[in-house]
């Protein structure tokens, strides 16, 4: 017995002490002024993002110091006019619950200046293919379109899964500031994207370049928009067409799409959201998208439009002024016929034209039609002017009285229960609570 019993000890030291020890996380160090050959420290930084990527493991943080890194070619060359490639290419990935870190170092603002690209095709600042990677605080610009053969380039190109995109500034790109193509889990979290223009364009000047856009391919869900801004983008805001995969766009905000950036000169398609479709044509595999708590007002087109999606997507607690119209449910029915598709509770329209292509639609607990009296005295402010102010310190939108309800306002507790969180005895009517 007594032998049997110092075996069974035995053999239990053996196996744990065969296991090993995790990995403490390391930190490393980027600066403009620094050097890959340095050592990586806070007093040696390393001077590029590729180098540190080559050096990183799941868990590490890499912080990128203040400055601006300028960018004048691409990390391969151009196979012909139509190629695509990548300036910084992400293709390490981390592990669940361990994401390689970039991030801006405290109090610091990391500028990537790729406005000096000079190849002669479609060019990404940053292609994510990795996975669990964690970009924050970057600001991205300026990421040329260099011919005429291509639709658009793009600030920040993703295929991998699993990432976060957070207190990202991507603005005067040629093309979308932030472009899911692929991948699921990837969430986009208090993020700016504006004044993208692309004048270099096959399919016409200032018709690609979207603040955000979500192009899916089937089987990668979750892909989901939070707390981000989009305004002054040629073309639209947020942009679902050919998403494949369903996508979650909450509390967010798009105005003055559809113009040459700091201009009213019309431009490209001019939607705040823009939630799917493909290409006008109906297919059997569409899914379905979901937009709430979101404002859009001032756009050249809708705040909301369905762009002849094939299912009815749920638009619950938006804001909608002064668009044209506020809300567009054109869908598009299996035998390729004209609908309105939509579940629409608790929205609010108001300026500009109320809805179009309702027909077919489920929509109640809507300001429309509710029997409302709307006036600017619903609110506490109809102003759109400030909603590019700075950020609260954890990066999330700034409060505002635009748009928020008068305390005396009709419209609260107007709504219905559609399972997101309300005060009172029922929700209140748009994007803000009370």
């Amino acid at each position: 017995m007594k032998l049997a019993v110092s075996l069974v000890v035995f053999a239990t030291a053996v196996t744990v002490a065969a296991t090993p020890a995790p990995a403490a996380a390391n930190t490393y160090y980027v600066a403009p002024s620094g050097s890959d050959s340095a050592a990586g420290t806070q007093a040696a930084p390393w001077a590029s993002v590729a180098h540190a990527q080559a050096v990183a493991q799941a868990g590490d943080t890499v912080y990128l110091r203040g400055g601006t890194y300028t960018y004048s070619r691409a990390n391969k060359a151009c196979a012909s006019q139509t190629d695509r490639v990548d300036a910084i290419t992400l293709n390490k990935s981390g592990s669940s619950g361990n994401p390689i870190r970039y991030w801006a170092y405290p109090g610091e603002t990391p500028v990537f200046d790729f406005s000096r690209v000079s190849d002669d095709c479609r060019i990404k600042g940053f292609d994510v293919t990795g996975n669990y990677i964690h970009l924050k605080g970057l600001e991205v610009k300026g990421v040329p379109q260099n011919n005429n053969l291509n639709h658009e380039s793009w600030g920040i190109w993703i295929s991998g899964s699993d990432n976060t995109f957070e207190q990202l500034n991507l603005h005067n790109n040629m093309g979308p500031g932030l472009f899911i193509q692929d991948g699921g889990g990837n969430l986009v979290l208090n993020s700016d994207s504006h004044d993208n223009y692309d004048p270099r364009t096959s399919n016409g000047a200032g018709e690609s370049a979207d603040g955000f856009g979500a192009h899916i391919s089937a089987g990668h869900p979750g892909n989901v928009f939070r707390g981000c801004r989009a305004w002054w983008n040629s073309d639209d805001g947020f942009d679902l067409i050919n998403a494949f995969s369903s996508v979650t766009i909450e509390n967010s905000w798009a105005w003055r799409n559809g113009y040459l950036p700091q201009t009213t000169t019309s431009s490209g398609n001019g939607n705040g959201f823009k939630m799917g479709g493909y290409g006008g044509k109906y297919v059997g595999n569409g899914v379905k998208h979901y937009i709430r708590t979101s404002v859009a007002f001032n756009n050249k087109a809708a705040g909301f439009y369905a762009n002849h999606h094939t299912l009815a997507n749920d638009y619950f607690g938006n804001t909608s002024y002064n668009n044209h119209p506020d809300y567009n449910m054109l869908g598009i029915t299996s035998s390729g016929a004209a609908t309105g598709l939509g579940n629409l509770r608790n929205n609010i329209a108001y300026g500009g034209t109320l809805t179009s292509n309702m027909a077919g639609t489920s929509a109640s607990y809507n300001s429309w039609n509710l029997g409302v009296t709307m006036s600017d005295a619903q609110f506490q402010s109809v102003s759109t002017s400030g909603w590019d102010a700075r950020r609260q310190a954890d990066g999330s939108l700034p409060v505002l009285p635009n748009l928020r309800l008068a305390s005396n306002s009709s419209l609260i507790d107007k709504g219905t229960d559609v399972g997101l969180p309300y005060h009172g005895k029922a929700p209140d009517l748009g994007a803000f609570e009370s």
